[in-house]
Formats: C-alpha cells, sequence, structure tokens
C-alpha cells in the first residue's frame, strides 16, 4: 500500500498564479470585504492547523463572508485570477481537508451561522453552514426537537456536509448522508445552484445533494442546509460496562444487533482509553475493555430494551452497568467519550496523534480490531483503541513522540496495514474521517475506475482545479495538456 503519511503530489495545478495575479485577487477581495480579508500572520497562523499532525500550511489571505451572494462574488473574483480556495468551517477535521495545502484564500464560513428558517411541522430546519451542532441544537431545544449527527467534536454543520460526517448516534439516526434533505452550494465559478428539496423523495434527476455530500469542498463551497430533525426522546438510559476482553465485548455488540434491539448509541473503549480516561477525568473505571450504551425511547422501552441488552451482556460475561441514572450523569458519561483524543494525548505527554480510521463489515470486526492491535504491539507503540462498533467503524489513536522519524515510519506501517485490511475484509478505508491528503493514497485501491469518475466530475465542475486543490480526487492532466 502506498504511503498514507506522505503529501501527495497535486492534481492539476490551479491556473498559473503569478504573484502579481495573486496580489490582484487580494487586491479585489479586500474591496469588496474591507476589514473581512486578511493577511496578519495571527489569522493565517490559525488556519494552518488541523486536529491532526499534519504541519502547517498557512494560505495567502483569510475572508469571512456574511452571505451567499458574497461567497459568489469572493468565488469569481478567484476564479477571474486562478486564486486557489478553501472553505474552512472549525477546523476539526482529522485528514488536512480544511488545509490551504496549495496556498491561496481560506474562506472561514464562521460568520454564515444562522437558522434560515424552522418548519417544526414538517420536523426540518435550514442553516447556514456555519452553525455549529451544539448551537443548533441549543436553539432547538425549546420545539422538541433535534438534529442528531453526533461525530464528537463541535462541528460546524457545513463542514460535517462537505466531510459526509456521523459519529457516535449513526447506528440509530444515521449519518449526515441520511440527514441533509437539500444544499445551496457555490460553484467554481461562481454560479448558484439548488440541490434537493423539502419533500420527502424525489425521482428528478441525478442526486446532487448526495454528490456534494462527501465531496470536501471541491466541487462547490455549501452555503445552506436544510436538515432532517428528530423528536427528543421522552426517556433515555445511559450505561457503561466493563468485559474480560475486546472479542466479548464485540460479540455482544453483533448479538444485540441480531436481536434488533434499537441502541442510539453503542460505543467500544479499549483498556489503554480506559486508563488514559481515569488518568485524565479522574475516574475510576476498570482497566477493561467497556462498552458504553445509550437507548432512546419511552420510558417503559427503554427499561425493556436495557433489560434485554443486560441479558446478552450477563451471558458474554460482562460485568454489571453502571447505570447513568441523570442527564448530569450521561453527559458526563459523552462528555468523557468525546474526550478520548485529549486525554490519549495527556496519557502519553508531549505526543502527537496520528488518528486513523477504518469501516468493515460488523461480521469482520472482532477479527479487524485483534489483528490491528496485533500489529501495534508489534511495531511496539501506543495506540489505544475505539469506535462507534455498531456500525463496524473504529479508530486507532497511535501516540507519537514529536520529532520522532522512526515512530512515523511504525506508525504509517501500521495505518497501511489498517487500510489492507479494511479492503482485504469488504469494507471502506475510511468510515470517518473522509480522505483530504491523508487517505488519498488508498482511494484507487478502493474504488478502481469509480476514483477516476470522481475525477471526471471535479474537472467538469471545476476545470481549472481552484476549490480545494490536492485533496481526495486524483491528479488529471493540465487544460493545456486535455486540449
Amino acid at each position: 500500500m502506498p504511503d498514507t503519511l506522505s503529501r501527495p503530489a497535486p492534481q492539476t495545478a490551479p491556473a498559473p498564479q503569478t504573484a502579481a495575479a495573486r496580489e490582484a485577487a487580494l487586491d479585489a477581495l479586500s474591496a469588496l470585504l474591507g476589514q473581512r480579508l486578511s493577511r496578519k500572520p495571527a489569522d493565517l497562523d490559525h488556519h494552518a492547523h488541523s486536529e491532526a499532525w499534519y504541519p502547517a500550511t498557512p494560505p495567502d489571505a483569510v475572508a469571512w463572508p456574511e452571505t451567499t451572494e458574497e461567497v459568489s462574488r469572493i468565488v469569481r473574483i478567484c476564479a477571474a485570477h486562478g486564486l486557489p480556495i478553501v472553505a474552512w468551517g472549525t477546523g476539526t477535521s482529522l485528514e488536512a481537508q480544511a488545509l490551504a495545502t496549495e496556498g491561496g484564500l481560506t474562506l472561514d464560513l464562521s460568520r454564515m451561522r444562522a437558522i434560515r428558517a424552522l418548519h417544526a411541522e414538517d420536523m426540518q430546519v435550514v442553516v447556514e453552514p456555519g452553525i455549529t451542532r451544539e448551537e443548533l441544537n441549543a436553539e432547538l431545544r425549546a420545539t422538541g426537537l433535534f438534529f442528531p449527527v453526533d461525530p464528537g467534536a463541535n462541528a460546524s454543520i457545513g463542514g460535517m456536509a462537505a466531510t459526509r460526517a456521523s459519529g457516535t448516534t449513526t447506528v440509530r439516526y444515521g449519518s449526515m448522508r441520511d440527514n441533509v434533505m437539500g444544499l445551496e452550494v457555490v460553484l467554481a465559478d461562481g454560479r448558484i445552484i439548488r440541490t434537493g428539496s423539502r419533500a420527502a423523495k424525489s425521482a428528478a434527476g441525478y442526486d446532487l445533494t448526495a454528490l456534494m455530500l462527501g465531496s470536501e469542498g471541491t466541487l462547490g463551497i455549501i452555503t445552506e442546509l436544510t436538515l432532517r430533525l428528530h423528536g427528543q426522546p421522552e426517556a433515555i438510559t445511559s450505561a457503561v460496562c466493563a468485559f474480560d476482553s475486546f472479542e466479548a465485548a464485540v460479540e455482544t455488540v453483533m448479538a444485540t444487533i441480531q436481536m434488533g434491539l434499537p441502541m442510539a448509541r453503542i460505543e467500544f473503549v479499549d483498556e489503554d482509553v480506559a486508563r488514559a480516561f481515569n488518568a485524565y477525568a479522574r475516574t475510576d473505571m476498570p482497566e477493561k475493555p467497556h462498552l458504553l450504551i445509550e437507548f432512546h425511547g419511552s420510558q417503559a422501552g427503554v427499561a425493556e430494551q436495557a433489560e434485554a441488552f443486560g441479558a446478552i451482556v450477563a451471558e458474554m460475561g460482562g460485568a454489571d452497568f453502571d447505570w447513568a441514572a441523570s442527564t448530569e450523569a450521561r453527559n458526563a458519561l459523552w462528555k468523557m467519550r468525546h474526550g478520548a483524543y485529549p486525554a490519549c494525548l495527556a496519557w502519553r505527554p508531549g505526543s502527537i496523534g496520528l488518528v486513523t480510521d477504518i469501516c468493515v463489515p460488523i461480521s469482520r470486526l472482532a477479527e479487524a480490531v485483534a489483528e490491528t492491535r496485533a500489529d501495534i504491539r508489534a511495531e511496539g507503540l501506543v495506540g489505544p483503541i475505539l469506535g462507534h462498533v455498531g456500525d463496524g467503524n473504529f479508530h486507532a489513536i497511535l501516540l507519537l513522540e514529536r520529532d520522532n522519524p522512526d515512530e512515523l515510519a511504525r506508525a504509517k506501517r501500521v495505518a497501511g496495514r489498517m487500510a489492507e485490511r479494511a479492503l482485504a475484509m469488504g469494507g471502506t478505508v475510511t468510515g470517518e474521517h473522509g480522505v483530504g491528503i491523508g487517505k488519498r493514497a488508498y482511494m484507487q485501491a478502493e474504488h478502481g475506475e469509480g476514483w477516476a469518475v470522481m475525477g471526471a466530475l471535479k474537472a467538469a465542475l471545476d476545470p481549472r482545479n481552484l476549490l480545494n486543490p490536492g485533496k481526495l480526487v486524483p491528479e488529471t492532466p493540465s487544460p493545456d495538456a486535455r486540449a
């Protein structure tokens, strides 16, 4: 397999960009935006980093648009001068999706965070891309509705759509693919299009909404989203349970799914993550693999589900549940789970994290986790494992000494074997993190000629390769070479 951590060669280089052309573009943008265009070192540095290990890649400037029309005008100016554009939400992506690896303009959408319309009777809401999932649910609290997709980080809704995010609640509520009904998108030439509708279904042509979801800003800039909402459950019950082996924990998950129990969340953490939680959050979890479970429904329904799940756990040799009876206790449980990454980093002080994920059919999950753990041990690395085991997705957090090329090389080997393993098992090299530059080297192996089709779509919608160049899709011949 190719080197997952090397920086891939760019696709078609953005249109020839001389220093004069770049300055002309930035002058025009400054005239349009005033103080909302910045070239200050602090602003460039803030947008040069992501949540992952990737080196800093500052853009030439940062813009803060406030309307869809402004985004369109910005894109037209950049297109006229050949200036690359990278959309930015909150910067929480893990595969460098929002980094300006080719320079150009970072388009920070954080000022576009309004709720444009709430259609409570249809259980729908129309939002701007910069609003975060926590902000949205805070605004919805009084309506009895909520938006369920929870990737852990307080990401922007636009960024979640661009990376087709999922997370802890996917096993019940689905991913962004299932909860975005329509989009407003600015294309690479500045045109504004609308995809989808508020209707429950449609047979009217290509599904452009699905095309944009997961495109990571390479096909267009999302400026509005119509989202599907869900009713807030009458009752919620959460619990954590320890197992003597991770195989028993995974088998419990498989048995629960096969019984048809409607879990809202079911998460796995290994004994290393439990140790990290204890050190970081002052918990007293047994240093064993754990499942974290949550049920949503009526009072009677969740009680029945919890009882049925308890019987499965007992049969599989799990310990007694530690039930989170109050809202505060439940929130603390999931806050701890969402804080696994900083907890693991703190467990090895001064380390950096190479975080990678794969997703496999649920029947192969225990095998995939076991072989990954063996790889980590064989390479002499520290690598806690956790994941959304209800849908076969798990993550390895490889903790590396900063500026240690030997550890980095060993981590690269582990990540490569994980990707190979996922494909051999009929899975995918990323269930959640997306492609960016970190997983791009595996796209040919996963998609074959389909990856070339993705490149053709990119070339059709963005022939000058100005939108997030160097990410997701294959290299393509330059426009001159194609002529």
